[in-house]
């Protein structure tokens, strides 16, 4: 091949790449009912229709007053002239020296500017005993407080939390512009490969990296879909990845992008469309593939199961975040809580365990059997510790980034 593209770039750089490609592709946007809007990312600044809370209300059952009868100097007693219960609003005022019984939720009478809690409150034959001390505007809910009308609450890019669906509910937004998610194929290649379920002839394995990958796509609230096993040959390679380009927005595969002779991936996306870049300085996974064929994006993940762990974490999320538009994620660090010593100059993803110590201090545990074959110990694993390019000794205690898993 010849090498008319980025090879054993940092990861860095192909991440900046890969959101190129991404972003020239554009995205394409849909409204869905907030309802089902959870895990969507927003294609659009959310603006309040109307304030929140919309009224003046009671933070508390009890009895809606006018601080200017009270007195810090001892009790007072007040005439009960009605009931506000949360509902509609009922029209009611309090005047000079009485007030009116109120549940939570439930909208401020006219004239009254403060509640008194019911425990606080004796309540006896149509008239209300007030301790002494009460705070002017206790435990009442100021319109407006929470959200002013034609403010932008949430912004494009945004992943819909549940607390962020229910703030579009509360301001009575039904439908909500978010990024269409991509179409996503999966492959895993290799004449070595078996389904789960069926008997293991000599010398093969069990096709674990596809379920593995269907599994992280599910969880990212994707609805991928699973190709046969792509065998070794070059000619049936590029009649199945030729349809699927074709068909789907992002194409992922796991295996046969190295460069031994059964590793044809590379050179059928030279010939059918572009490759962006080919080998990443990163352990595991350097000989990652990424590029364009057709209509689709590429990414093609090497073949030890712990491999495509990290280089989905590391690119394939990066690249699903990037069609949607999403915004960055949060950066997580921890502390070593062993000593390390990297022996290599290439960023490390190392598996760890994280755990949280007596003093909140958030400390991650290295995974001994590192290995990209070691999928027991992946599967042990919670995060993945992020070791920065160059060979050094790491001691326990040292600040590292970390990726949760």
């Amino acid at each position: 091949m010849t090498d008319a593209f980025p090879s054993r770039i940092t990861v860095e750089q192909a991440l900046e790449l890969l959101r190129a490609a991404a972003a020239g592709r554009g995205r394409a946007t849909e409204q869905v009912p907030t309802r089902r809007a959870d895990g969507r990312v927003l294609a659009a600044d959310v603006v309040a229709p109307i304030a929140l809370p919309a009224f003046d209300n009671s933070a508390m059952d009890g009895f809606a007053v006018r601080h200017a009868d009270l007195s810090a100097a001892g009790p007072v007693t007040l005439e009960l002239a009605g009931e506000q219960f949360a509902g509609p609003d009922l029209g009611l005022s309090v005047g000079p020296g009485q007030c009116v019984r109120i549940t939570t939720g439930a909208p401020l009478p006219s004239g009254a500017d403060t509640i008194v809690i019911r425990e606080e409150a004796v309540e006896q034959d149509g008239r209300v005993q007030v301790p002494a001390g009460i705070r002017a505007g206790a435990h009442v809910r100021r319109q407006g407080e929470d959200v002013v009308a034609g403010e932008v609450v949430l912004r494009a890019g945004q992943m819909l939390t549940p607390a962020r669906i229910g703030l579009a509910a509360a301001l009575g937004i039904d439908r909500l512009d978010v990024a269409t998610r991509p179409t996503v194929a999966v492959f895993a290649s290799g004449d070595e490969l078996a389904e789960p379920g069926m008997p293991l002839r000599p010398g093969q394995v069990y096709n674990s990296n596809r379920e593995q990958l269907m599994a992280q796509l599910r969880a990212a609230g994707l609805e991928p879909v699973a190709w046969p096993t792509l065998p070794d040959d070059p000619v049936l390679i590029a009649a199945v990845l030729d349809d699927a380009v074709e068909n789907f927005d992002l194409v992922l595969t796991c295996g046969a992008v190295s460069a031994g002779e059964k590793d044809h991936l590379p050179r059928w996306l030279q010939a059918r469309g572009r490759i962006r870049f080919w080998k990443v300085r990163m352990r595991p996974g350097m000989p990652v593939l990424f590029g364009e064929a057709g209509r689709a994006l590429v990414l093609g993940l090497p073949g030890n199961p712990v491999s495509v762990l990290a280089t989905f974490h590391v690119f394939g999320r990066a690249l699903l975040d990037a069609l949607q538009g999403r915004e960055p994620r949060p950066r997580w660090r921890a502390r070593l809580a062993a000593p390390w010593h990297k022996r290599h100059e290439r960023v490390e993803f190392l598996r760890g365990r994280l755990v949280q110590d007596d003093d909140a201090v958030l400390r991650v545990h290295p995974e001994p059997a590192d290995g990209s074959h070691r999928l027991h110990a992946a599967a042990a694993s919670d995060a993945l510790i992020v070791l920065g390019e160059g060979a050094r000794e790491y001691a326990a205690g040292d600040l590292v980034e970390v990726l949760p898993l």
